[in-house]
């Protein structure tokens, strides 16, 4: 499936939010290619795996095209030898706020310490309600993109 993803990203202040979740999923992806015009991810969420290109960022990060195929998590494995190294492993909790589902990941191993928040939208200008646990906006910022986070672990940022 190919489309227009739309979305907003934000850094999370506390864990406040794991009371008001409804879901939480383990994720394991890997690059293949994390050229910024085409990133080219294998992710193992949960039991299911997914194959994913995303576009070129455009309007300051909040939009790009993207396409996504399920595959199986054997697929996952056999692709994984063939990733750039570090893989991302995070913990993705679902929380509903208001009409609004935030997916907020809870990165570990060398991306340990950093909780952000995504927001997907279906317009650009759609307003949407923000949590009290929600900080800084950091939707521009590449450094925060997973592909970049694979590259330049939170760990090794000099904060």
């Amino acid at each position: 499936m190919a489309f227009k993803e739309i979305e907003r990203k934000f850094l999370v202040k506390n864990t406040d939010f794991i009371a008001q979740s409804h879901r939480s999923t383990p994720i394991v992806q890997a690059f293949l290619n994390t050229d910024p015009l085409r990133t080219v991810r294998v992710r193992l969420k949960g039991e299911k795996g997914y194959l994913t290109v995303k576009g070129k960022s455009e309007e300051n990060g909040v939009s790009r095209f993207e396409w996504e195929k399920e595959i199986t998590p054997a697929d996952v494995h056999a692709l994984l030898p063939l990733c750039e190294p570090s893989p991302i492993e995070k913990t993705r909790y679902e929380v509903w706020v208001g009409e609004s589902l935030y997916e907020v990941d809870v990165f570990h191993g060398e991306n340990e310490g950093l909780i952000v928040a995504e927001i997907e939208l279906t317009d650009v200008t759609q307003d949407f309600e923000k949590p009290t646990w929600l900080g800084a906006e950091v939707t521009s910022d590449v450094r925060y993109y997973n592909s970049a986070l694979s590259q330049h672990p939170y760990k090794h940022w000099n904060k």
